[in-house]
């Protein structure tokens, strides 16, 4: 099944130019189907390739599924122009009234500062109450994750005392989730973050159980027992240049970055990045559409957490 997209969405060419299958609204309305209603709280700068990389994960799975696109309207975007911004995305006052199967909330380029100074947290923290009452289920991504920790459990950011960056290892700790359905004993994602947290913090709450982690960098994926939450402390939906855009962006802005670990072959930084993390992507997108939200959402998606 495809994933349905405002009409015009400049990710719309790039995925169908990727053999992923689009339909345009107009399309999607005569299927007599119910979509999964997805909302995709984007808190990233660079609006079109984030929506772009979370629209190709969420369309390559059997189900129909309906994207929103949301902003925060306490937060100006500098990256992405103001027309796009208008034609495709909405702010929260716009869905408040609105149920959602599922909710996807993205990192942020904001780690460095406490959560409570980043300008646009009243906001967030807003959207995470309204969220436990109007979202099934909830994917919170690298420092939405950390956010989301920390909002609703408490649980303290750790500053790195260098920048987490590269492409780590992983195992599955807990075989028996059906998040992790298919996982490879051990599988790769990227990771890009200057923060953390204190794995003994999580393990304290009776409410969380870890699912997998790295030993390089630490706890990958979490989530709630109920399955209304999942925390994913990396960057499996990057592309395959993500990482070495980053990269450049902060030796041109002097900040002497260290090479992304296990990304480069050789660490040679002049060669191509090879990609080992996609598919293992596709399947955590996949099992959480699939066992999380379309297994358990109800028909009627007014019922949702009545």
């Amino acid at each position: 099944m495809p994933i349905k997209i405002p009409n015009g969405l400049p990710a719309a060419e790039l995925l169908l130019n990727e053999n992923i299958f689009v339909m345009n609204e107009f399309r999607a309305e005569t299927q007599d189907i119910r979509p999964l209603k997805i909302v995709l709280l984007n808190l990233m700068p660079t609006k079109i390739v984030t929506e772009t990389q979370f629209s190709r994960l969420l369309g390559n799975t059997p189900l129909q599924v309906e994207l929103t696109l949301l902003t925060m309207s306490s937060h100006e975007s500098k990256n992405t122009s103001k027309e796009h911004m208008i034609s495709f995305y909405k702010t929260f006052n716009e869905i408040k009234n609105e149920k959602f199967d599922g909710m996807i909330v993205t990192g942020a380029p904001v780690e460095l500062y406490d959560f409570e100074k980043v300008d646009y947290w009243q906001e967030l923290t807003g959207i995470f109450d309204w969220a436990k009452s109007n979202v099934h289920s909830t994917v919170f991504i690298c420092w939405g994750a950390q956010a989301a920790l920390y909002y609703y459990y408490g649980v303290k950011k750790i500053m790195l005392d260098q920048k987490l960056s590269g492409v780590y290892s992983h195992t599955v700790v807990d075989k028996k989730s059906m998040l992790v359905r298919g996982f490879d004993d051990v599988f790769y994602a990227p990771h890009s973050r200057n923060s953390s947290f204190d794995k003994e913090d999580i393990l304290k709450e009776n409410n969380l159980k870890i699912l997998a982690e790295s030993e390089r960098a630490g706890v990958y994926l979490i989530k709630s027992l109920d399955n209304s939450q999942v925390f994913i402390t990396g960057h499996s939906e990057y592309d395959k240049d993500t990482l070495k855009k980053e990269y450049e962006r902060d030796k041109l802005a002097g900040i002497n970055p260290n090479i992304p670990e296990n990304y480069f072959p050789n660490d040679d930084d002049s060669k191509e990045p090879i990609v080992n993390w996609r598919s293992h992507a596709n399947l955590l997108f996949y099992n959480w559409l699939n066992y999380f939200v379309y297994q358990s959402t109800p028909y009627d998606i007014n019922k949702i957490k009545k």
